[in-house]
């Protein structure tokens, strides 16, 4: 009994790289916010992806502060933000899985929030800071342009009204993640790759508003011309999946629905007996 109520219900997966200055206050909010206000069983992997400051010293003080619920990961190169998310999501247990950014542009309120939508019933909860109700600040002029001309290409290409789907920070189901993975984007493309995969999947999703504030301290890891190529390359991947084996994707999720069903009713058949 012990066991299971130890196993977490939610998964929290932080890469994290030169992010000294952020990750201890972003781990105090989460776990105030989280685990203390709302008292839901949480563990919170940060995985440190090569990091060459003190990222990892301020991880290991809330580590001895909440030993049940910091998680550290030390990566080795090569890095990469996909990396760093592909490797937690494997350590990662929980039946709801997100992935939040080390520098605090994302929100506690809004984490949370995603574990209570999965709670009603949806597979995935995609936040957008572009539509009603959402509050965004210091978000780079340049950025923020490029941002809304590629997030309307995609709007275009999968035939959804989701205006959000370059942002990290998302919750999915774990089996959402097992289904639609393995994942093999290596940098930031890693949001196209698990958004859209579970997009063409057929789970359901629901998009709602979030807060997002821009970085204080530190610099941003996405060098936008750097990933133009690699954001491209993943979209034509997933596009040409939609198109052309869109059939195959969604039954390989109904057929491991349907073997989760029949084991379950062989096992209580047999309990029965």
């Amino acid at each position: 009994m012990n066991e299971t109520r130890d196993v977490p219900e939610l998964s929290i997966v932080i890469p994290a790289y030169n992010e000294e200055k952020n990750i201890g206050p972003c781990l105090d909010d989460l776990i105030e916010c989280i685990v203390s206000a709302a008292g839901i069983r949480t563990e919170i992997i940060v995985v440190n992806d090569n990091s060459s400051d003190d990222t990892e010293a301020e991880v290991l003080i809330r580590i001895q502060r909440h030993p049940d619920v910091v998680r550290l990961i030390r990566r080795h190169p090569p890095g990469g933000f996909g990396r760093a998310v592909r490797t937690g999501l494997e350590f990662a247990s929980g039946d709801v899985m997100i992935v939040y950014m080390a520098d605090r542009s994302d929100h506690p309120e809004d984490a949370l929030r995603y574990f209570e939508k999965i709670r009603e019933g949806y597979d995935c909860v995609f936040g957008s800071r572009f539509i009603d109700g959402s509050n965004v600040r210091n978000y780079p002029p340049t950025k923020l342009w490029v941002n809304r001309i590629v997030n309307k290409a995609i709007q275009w290409m999968f035939w959804t009204n989701m205006n959000d789907l370059t942002n990290a920070f998302k919750a999915y189901r774990r089996d959402v993640v097992r289904t639609c993975g393995p994942y093999k984007t290596c940098h930031f493309n890693i949001t196209l790759e698990m958004s859209l995969s579970a997009l063409i999947a057929g789970y359901r999703i629901v998009e709602i508003p979030i807060g997002w504030e821009g970085r204080t301290w530190g610099s941003t890891n996405l060098r936008m011309r750097e990933m133009g190529r690699r954001y491209l390359c993943t979209l034509l991947m997933l596009f040409f999946q939609r198109i052309l084996v869109n059939d195959d994707v969604r039954s390989e999720r109904l057929d491991e629905t349907t073997f989760a069903e029949e084991v379950h009713l062989e096992l209580g058949t047999s309990g029965d007996g």
